[in-house]
């Protein structure tokens, strides 16, 4: 009986009526087996009894009793079946599972595009035992089969349209594709997923580079904290010691005043000890001669008149007073010399500044294809003036047609730089930096919105060409002066090298092109009185960086 059990199949243990496996199986007196609740049911809903496969009648309800032989049968197949499951897995949320289990569903392991069904180990035996099942088209599970069915003439889809950029089938591919380019879905998929692989390769390009921009910018961040960082340690250490001197020089304030108050009451008190001396000494006088107007001896009287006569010796103070301390101009004065020492304070300071961004000292040279063609150049790049005359020069791309500007011929996108320039007896320049994009062709205004970040001097007045223009202070002596710029920082600053002093900054700015150094030895050519007449063909000189300065 094992060995016959083990041919049957789960079709053959199918109630008709619940179409699930036996559950106490009973014969009916013409053969056919059913659950006996399934038949019993059926019964007693019905008109007539009868069998629901063949359909006999029967005049009375027959009795039933539980086919052993089927039942012993039906729980060798469970446990069969059991056994072959217990090896087999429950499907998952997310996996295919079978189609045919109908208590637990298995994890189905292949799908038969031609039944349009998913099958577990034991429900897939058909399709890789019978003849007619083999020729059926299996593939990996797939819960969504019917997207893989054509909906026009119910056929898998198996080829590729290349005209139509879609998935046919067969009868697709002679009726209403007859005349396009097929190629095996296999044969697409393999070109897709090469495509496939080049977006992927891509897309991890673009995340490397992502990432790398993520580092980058918390570089640029932590190198902006160490740097906030090392300012503060330095405003903290000058601004420790301006409090030292600022409590220092008000400690001097306070005490020559005290001092002068403290003379002015030592003299009053001198004053007024030897007036109260010289008064105990005229009361005990008045004293002596009121007793003796009253004395009723004679010649007492007569020999002492002569010595109490006379008021006894005293200092003339008509003329003695007390004048009060001027302490007005107290204050001015003591916060002069506070800012004559703050000031020499100041300069250390700013010599220190200076050294610092002198280390970041550049090699310009000026780059002839972009000089205004009223500008000379000199033969080494370094001096530019302005002429009486149009030079011939090609007008290409780079040259400043309307301004009387020229670059420099170096560049910088990144970091800090440095340069100095010698303005010396020349009445009028502009220098500072400009991005690559600057307009070249018209008049332009110079303010960092038109990308120029410059200061000048014009009749002898300086000012920083912002929109409105600042003014500035400069020294009229001052012979060089030097552009320090921190890309990343957006900063652009302006010293003055002789007086060592910070003439302006922009700052907050974002750069995002190159910057160029940017020179202009002229401002106004149509404007020359007599004095600046000779001056105007002054050059600007590109200096070398004295650091030790």
């Amino acid at each position: 009986m094992s060995a016959a059990s083990c041919l049957l199949s789960e079709d053959q243990f199918l109630c008709s009526i619940c179409l699930d496996v036996f559950t106490d199986p009973v014969s009916t007196p013409c053969g056919h087996n059913f659950c006996k609740n399934c038949i019993s049911q059926h019964w007693d809903i019905s008109e007539r009894c009868q069998c629901p496969v063949c359909k006999k009648v029967f005049q009375t309800r027959p009795e039933l009793h539980t086919n052993t032989f089927i039942s012993d049968m039906v729980s060798q197949f469970r446990r069969k079946v059991s056994s072959s499951g217990s090896e087999q897995q429950a499907a998952k949320t997310g996996e295919v599972p079978c189609d045919i289990c109908t208590g637990t569903k298995l994890k189905a392991l292949k799908s038969c595009l031609v039944c349009l069904a998913s099958y577990c180990q034991t429900h897939l035996e058909p399709h890789l035992t019978a003849s007619r099942l083999k020729r059926h088209q299996l593939m990996d599970p797939e819960e969504n089969l019917e997207g893989r069915i054509c909906v026009k003439h119910d056929q898998p889809l198996e080829l590729f349209c290349k005209t139509d950029q879609t998935c046919v089938c067969m009868l697709c591919s002679v009726i209403d594709h007859k005349t396009h380019a097929f190629v095996p879905l296999r044969e697409e998929y393999e070109g897709k997923k090469a495509e496939l692989g080049k977006t992927e390769t891509e897309i991890q390009r673009m995340i490397t580079k992502r990432r790398m921009k993520i580092w980058n910018i918390k570089e640029s961040v932590k190198k902006s904290k160490d740097a906030a960082g090392r300012e503060k340690a330095k405003g903290v250490q000058v601004f420790t010691a301006l409090r030292k001197t600022l409590r220092r020089y008000l400690k001097k304030f306070i005490k020559e005043i005290e001092e002068k108050q403290e003379t002015t009451e030592k003299q009053a008190e001198g004053f007024i000890k030897d007036l109260e001396q010289e008064i105990s000494e005229l009361s005990k006088r008045s004293s002596e001669v009121e007793q003796l107007s009253h004395s009723k001896d004679h010649l007492h009287l007569l020999q002492s008149f002569s010595s109490l006569k006379a008021a006894p010796t005293t200092k003339d103070w008509t003329e003695v007073s007390i004048h009060p301390p001027s302490y007005e101009g107290t204050v001015v004065r003591a916060v002069g010399r506070l800012k004559e020492t703050l000031s020499k304070d100041m300069k250390k300071l700013f010599e220190a500044e200076l050294k610092r961004v002198q280390q970041y000292a550049v090699d310009v040279t000026l780059d002839p294809d972009t000089a205004h063609p009223y500008l000379i150049l000199s033969d080494d790049g370094k001096q530019v003036h302005c002429g009486e005359e149009e030079n011939d020069r090609p007008d290409n791309p780079e040259r400043f047609s309307a301004e009387r500007l020229v670059l420099g011929k170096q560049s910088f996108s990144s970091g800090r730089f440095y340069f100095e320039v010698q303005v010396k007896e020349k009445p009028d320049w502009v220098l500072g930096v400009a991005r690559e994009s600057v307009n070249r062709k018209e008049v332009i205004t110079p303010s960092p919105a038109n990308g120029l970040w410059t200061v000048g001097v014009y009749e002898n007045i300086c000012g920083a060409l912002e929109d409105p223009t600042v003014p500035l202070s400069l020294q009229r002596g001052s012979e060089k002066v030097g552009v320090f710029v921190d890309y990343e920082e957006g900063l652009v600053s302006f010293y003055d090298v002789d007086d060592v002093d910070v003439i302006y900054s922009f700052t907050g700015w974002c750069f995002t092109e190159k910057l160029y150094p940017l020179f202009c030895p002229k401002v106004n050519v149509d404007n020359d009185d007599e004095n600046s007449c000779g001056k105007k063909f002054k050059p600007l000189i590109i200096c070398p960086v004295n650091q030790s300065v």
